[in-house]
C-alpha cells in the first residue's frame, strides 16, 4: 500500500473533495483521483461517495480515515528519526497574515526552503483566521492578541502598535483623551474586536464602534489617512505616515499593551520537526528585536 495514496486519501477526506485536496497538495485532479482509485482497489472497498458537490466518506471511509492519518503520522515520525541532523523533507503548509506576511515572514520561509532543498513549503497569505485542522495546515503565523482556542501557541517575538488618526479627523472631531472618550468617535476596525489600553498597570478594555470595517491593515490605514476615523494600527504601517504628517498618534497616555507574533499549531503532544524548525527561525529573526508591527489580528 503506497504511503502517498494514504496521504492523498486523508487530504481528500479532510478537504471534502478531490478539487480542494488537489489544490492543497499542489497536484492535478487526475493524479488525486488515480491515487484514490488505486487505494480503493487495493482495499476492495469504496472509501468515498463522489457527488456533484464533492466527496463524502462512506462508512468504510470514516473507519479507515483515522487509521490512515495515524499511519502517515507514524511514517513521518519514523522518517524524522533517521534523517541526517537538520535535514527536512515532505511538505510544510503555513497560513500567514496578508498584512505582514509578504513583507516580514516570506523571507524567513524562503530561507527555510533554501536550507532544506527536499522540503516543500506551501504558504497561504490571508488576514482571515484559517481553520488549521479543517483546512489542512501544519501551522499558522499570527500577530496581535490571541483568542482562546484549543490550539497550541508559541510566542516568537514582540509586537507594537498605537491609535492613529488624520489631522483632518482630529480637527473635525477632536482628540480622545481617555478610553471612555472613544465611545463618541468613529473607529476603523476589522470586525467586532475589543481594544485594550494600559492605565498604569491596569488594562482597560473598550468595545469601539464604527461604520468602516476591513479585514486588512493596509485598507484600514487608507481609511485613517482619508479621515474616516481612528484606527489601531501596527507601527510598521504607520511610522512613515506619522513622519510625513499624514497621521498623528492619539491617546498616547493610554498605550495598547504589547502583543506578539505567534506560531499556532494543532493540538498534540509534540510539534512536528518542520514546525519546530520554522519556530526557531522566527525566534532567531524577531525574538530579540522590537518588531515594528502592531495589533493586526
Amino acid at each position: 500500500m503506497d504511503i502517498e495514496d494514504l496521504r492523498t486519501f486523508v487530504e481528500v477526506a479532510d478537504a471534502g473533495g478531490v478539487s480542494p485536496a488537489a489544490r492543497r497538495l499542489g497536484l492535478s485532479k487526475s493524479i488525486v483521483s488515480r491515487r484514490l482509485g488505486r487505494l480503493e482497489a487495493e482495499l476492495g472497498v469504496q472509501l468515498l461517495a463522489r457527488t456533484t458537490r464533492g466527496a463524502a466518506l462512506t462508512e468504510a471511509g470514516l473507519t479507515f480515515r483515522d487509521h490512515a492519518a495515524r499511519a502517515c503520522a507514524e511514517i513521518d515520525a519514523a522518517t524524522e528519526t533517521i534523517l541526517p541532523a537538520g535535514d527536512l523533507r515532505g511538505r510544510l503548509r503555513v497560513a500567514a497574515p496578508l498584512t505582514f506576511g509578504p513583507t516580514h515572514f516570506a523571507s524567513v520561509l524562503a530561507d527555510m526552503a533554501r536550507r532544506h532543498p527536499q522540503l516543500q513549503v506551501h504558504t497561504v497569505y490571508s488576514d482571515r483566521f484559517v481553520d488549521l485542522i479543517a483546512e489542512g495546515f501544519d501551522c499558522a503565523i499570527r500577530v496581535g492578541y490571541l483568542q482562546d482556542s484549543n490550539l497550541i501557541a508559541r510566542c516568537v517575538g514582540p509586537l507594537y502598535g498605537k491609535l492613529v488618526a488624520s489631522p483632518a479627523y482630529i480637527a473635525a472631531h477632536g482628540t480622545p483623551e481617555t478610553p471612555a472618550d472613544l465611545a463618541s468617535h468613529e473607529a476603523l476596525m476589522q470586525g467586532t474586536e475589543r481594544w485594550q489600553f494600559m492605565d498604569g498597570d491596569a488594562i482597560v478594555t473598550v468595545h469601539p464602534r464604527g461604520r468602516f470595517k476591513a479585514d486588512n491593515g493596509t485598507a484600514l490605514l487608507a481609511a485613517a489617512i482619508a479621515g474616516l476615523g481612528i484606527a489601531w494600527l501596527p507601527d510598521g504601517l504607520t511610522d512613515e505616515h506619522i513622519a510625513s504628517g499624514a497621521l498623528v498618534p492619539v491617546m498616547t497616555r493610554y498605550p495598547p499593551p504589547p502583543a506578539g507574533i505567534y506560531v499556532i499549531r494543532p493540538p498534540g503532544q509534540h510539534p512536528v520537526r518542520k514546525v519546530r524548525v520554522l519556530t526557531d527561525l522566527l525566534i532567531e529573526c524577531f525574538g530579540q528585536a522590537s518588531f515594528p508591527a502592531g495589533a493586526s489580528r
